[in-house]
């Protein structure tokens, strides 16, 4: 397996907004590769069967104890409300926010919090089945070739069929030479995951929604159990997910992010990804010059 790819490429989430929008910011990317004479690859992160809540006029502070309305106060899509059920426990923005309904509708909050739009939400131990691309994505992988895009990331990705429907919409697009990257972010992706490798060009271990998935002491097991069967396949794997969260706020990062990248490395990642780091962080740039350095440290300790 090659070495930890750390030079920094552009990911464009479209779970905020459509290739379409973001074409200001792609004409900067292409200028960007004219005036430093290097190609730069871009990669976009579909929406997927990841369910999120909707639109807030203004983020909202959830305190412990309170009682929220789901689908008035919160607005979610129509497929949770009809799921919803007393006794289950929602998970809001990668788990930093839970809530627990009392009654189909009404949820209390048992870890509060500020939300703010279109964060994840998850119910626990239980998986919706949504369709793999939503029409939203189908409109952009029909832009993506024209908007310069080198990968795609299928979100929630639960077994094969999944992935050769995301191939078969690139590849009708005129997208054949795209790559998959496919995000492992449930226990049924973990399954499965033997399946997902011929028609992956990259496994995403996505720790956001798996650590949502199983108690969070048990996170970092299964993303050894993952990283040891791409090993073994020779299948390159990402690792992604508050590497340095302390970093949106801070110009240094803890001990313990450092250690977690220098590992992930050791465990033969390929790609390591930085997300609200570098999306909404105070210090983007140092967020990835830690990254890169603490990267090849990794590759120089296990090369000697």
């Amino acid at each position: 397996m090659t070495g930890v790819q750390t030079c920094a490429l552009p990911i464009l989430n479209l779970s905020h907004t459509m290739l379409t929008d973001a074409a200001a910011e792609l004409s900067a990317l292409r200028r960007a590769e004219q005036v430093t004479g290097k190609p730069a690859q871009l990669l976009i992160d579909l929406q997927g069967p990841e369910v999120r809540i909707g639109k807030l006029e203004s983020p909202i502070t959830l305190l412990d104890g309170d009682g929220v309305m789901m689908g008035e106060e919160i607005p979610v899509p129509m497929e949770v409300l009809e799921a919803l059920a007393p006794g289950q426990r929602l998970l809001l923005d990668d788990g930093k926010l839970l809530l627990e309904m009392e009654t189909p509708r009404r949820a209390k909050v048992l870890r509060g919090g500020v939300l703010t739009s279109r964060k994840s939400l998850a119910i626990e131990n239980m998986d919706l089945h949504l369709p793999a691309l939503t029409e939203d994505d189908r409109a952009n992988i029909q832009n993506a070739v024209s908007f310069g895009v080198t990968g795609v990331m299928q979100p929630f990705v639960r077994s094969a069929e999944d992935l050769i429907s995301l191939r078969s919409a690139l590849n009708a697009a005129g997208g054949e030479t795209i790559r998959i990257l496919a995000k492992v972010e449930s226990q049924a992706g973990m399954a499965h995951l033997p399946e997902l490798l011929p028609y992956a060009d990259e496994i995403v271990i996505a720790r956001g929604d798996l650590g949502n998935a199983m108690p969070l002491w048990e996170l970092p097991g299964a993303q050894k159990n993952i990283a040891a069967i791409c090993r073994d396949a020779k299948k390159p794997f990402l690792v992604v997910t508050q590497m340095l969260a302390s970093m949106e706020h801070a110009a240094v990062p803890t001990r313990a992010e450092v250690s977690d990248i220098f590992n992930a490395v050791l465990d033969g990642a390929q790609s390591l990804m930085l997300t609200g780091e570098t999306a909404v962080g105070d210090y983007p740039a140092e967020s990835i010059r830690w990254m890169a350095r603490t990267a090849a440290a990794a590759q120089a300790f296990r090369n000697q």
